[in-house]
């Protein structure tokens, strides 16, 4: 495996970096974006129990704040339950925008790896082929083993860089979608509590 790295040239080092952020990427996304660590279940229908009995307060608000993203998007709404609904919408689309730029962390970094890595095996590709051709020039064709490093370096980083590129588009395109959909979940869980709690204040 080692000399088949050195075969590669240089270029090898990058591409070898690209493969380690973006398998770290995609593990720690894998964790983060989990649907129980973003989107707690009944979590809404636990905060509307705490506002219907009158329990909910300001160190509870601050956990919800603190134990999910549908967390920090309820507590916005919660914290202007008593304001008109538009305040209380605002608070929530604006907390809603954060949350979202949390979600897709790292995954334009794990785009950009998708792009450029197949950009280094090729760039790899056309300096053995330099190479290839400098043989050729200085001692003929006569002897292919004056051929073979160029031709293993060209082969090598465009293989290389196609093994980076394909798992992190993949991961790149799965996360996006990802996030997608949770952000579509908790729009619906905040509509309802927006909803839910603009009925109580028209009855009170």
């Amino acid at each position: 495996m080692v000399e088949v790295v050195k075969s590669g040239g240089w270029l090898m080092a990058p591409i070898i970096l690209c493969a380690i952020i973006a398998t770290g990427i995609i593990l720690e996304r894998f964790w983060t974006l989990q649907q129980k660590r973003v989107i707690p279940e009944d979590l809404t229908s636990k905060v509307w129990g705490w506002v219907k009995k009158d329990q909910l307060d300001q160190k509870q608000i601050q956990s919800l704040h603190q134990g999910s993203a549908l967390g920090q998007i309820l507590a916005a709404g919660l914290i202007n339950r008593d304001r008109e609904r538009d305040i209380m919408k605002d608070s929530i689309e604006d907390t809603g925008r954060h949350v979202v730029h949390e979600l897709e962390r790292y995954l334009e970094t794990l785009g950009t790896i998708a792009a450029i890595s197949p950009l280094l095996g090729l760039l790899g590709t056309v300096i053995g082929m330099v190479k290839v051709f400098a043989a050729i020039t200085t001692y003929g064709v006569g002897d292919p083993t004056v051929l073979a490093g160029g031709i293993a370096q060209a082969l090598i980083t465009t293989a290389a860089g196609l093994s980076v590129a394909i798992p992190a588009l993949i991961g790149y395109r799965y996360y996006r979608n990802r996030v997608d959909t949770l952000v579509v979940d908790m729009e619906k869980e905040a509509i309802k509590l927006v909803e839910a709690l603009h009925r109580r204040q028209e009855k009170g």
